[in-house]
């Protein structure tokens, strides 16, 4: 639509709650101007290799394409599967599988895939899943998240994997982040540190009840194989090579459980731009222990874990689905001056 982006007004500053009116302008109506929106969808199309207008209002995000093959794997059985909805599966390349079809009715498939390839299992409204390999590092999350805001989806949820920080952890324990350190440090200027990101109740909840309902188990029980705590994220993948002691005492203090490299930008993005977020990590390593994640042992947790844990998360979005979408939007991401629409 715009010929040349005007980097004037190409920004976040509404968004931001930064906006400042000259006298007589008038108040925006939306959180994003049209040439950022305009910006941020040709972005889409270009890192995921998929039209802006397949994606779905429930995003999964991974930084693995293990989750993606088993995502793809769920998408072929649950696409002719009366009672889900489903009426199509886009990969990318813009290639539409649909059911009863022996082949993709359009589309054709990139020759290597693209930075970060999404997957989109479609219902009716826009109401389906749309999975997102976005690769590793806060840079990467911050990113995508910057570009999936303005189609404005009712949630998003990171699953990926964490190293524990906890001896009573085991290899396969589930993390349900309930809050963040952010040492990530590429949403500083945006969102300023001393900003909380709360847990956000709607998302926790159906997470937790996807967890039970995944594994089986319930109390006690369910308590020994998924704790909820606090998510240390940080933007050196070397971290196991910084002063160990420092290390110890840096998370201590936080009461960190769980140090990853994405979920506290994902998280704090989804409350700069009022998307209903979470977190659910899965433990895959103990540097602090000694338990590091060598190759052999990392393909046998991968082959164990992965399946479960995309199960939970696509049945936590499930319960979403079925919610209301005013519900699950919570009052806690609204700031003082909200636009008309959001």
């Amino acid at each position: 639509v715009f010929d040349v982006p005007d980097l004037a007004v190409t920004d976040d500053a509404i968004v931001n709650g930064t906006w400042t009116p000259r006298d007589g302008e008038a108040a925006p109506l939306a959180p994003f101007t049209a040439p950022r929106v305009d910006y941020s969808l040709a972005r889409l199309a270009h890192y995921t290799a998929t039209r802006p207008e397949h994606f779905q209002n429930y995003v999964l995000f991974t930084n693995y394409q293990f989750y993606i093959d088993e995502f793809v794997a769920f998408a072929r059985t649950a696409l002719g599967e009366d009672g889900r909805g489903f009426t199509a599966f886009v990969e990318p390349g813009n290639v539409v599988w649909r059911p009863g079809e022996r082949g993709a009715s359009e589309g054709i498939a990139p020759a290597r895939l693209p930075q970060m390839p999404a997957y989109h299992l479609v219902r009716p409204g826009h109401a389906g899943i749309t999975m997102i390999n976005i690769g590793v590092g806060p840079s990467n999350a911050k990113t995508i998240t910057d570009h999936v805001a303005v189609l404005r989806p009712h949630a998003w949820v990171m699953l990926g994997h964490c190293a524990g920080l906890r001896n009573t952890q085991k290899l396969g324990d589930y993390v349900l982040a309930h809050a963040y350190v952010r040492d990530d440090h590429v949403l500083d200027a945006d969102l300023p540190l001393w900003a909380p990101i709360p847990a956000l109740a709607e998302i926790q909840v159906a997470l937790e009840q996807a967890v039970a309902e995944v594994t089986g188990l319930s109390g006690f029980e369910l308590k020994t194989v998924m704790r909820t705590g606090t998510v240390a994220t940080i933007d050196n993948r070397n971290w196991e090579l910084r002063d160990q002691q420092e290390l110890v005492e840096r998370f201590s203090q936080s009461r960190a459980i769980a140090l990853d490299m994405e979920s506290a930008t994902i998280a704090a993005n989804g409350f700069r731009f009022r998307v209903p977020y979470g977190t659910l990590l899965c433990v895959s390593d103990k540097p602090l222990h000694g338990e590091l994640k060598l190759p052999g042992m990392a393909s046998e947790f991968y082959r164990r874990q992965v399946g479960q844990h995309l199960a939970i998360g696509i049945r936590a979005m499930e319960k979403l689905m079925a919610q209301p979408a005013e519900k699950i939007h919570s009052r806690k991401l609204r700031s003082f001056e909200e636009v008309a629409f959001q």
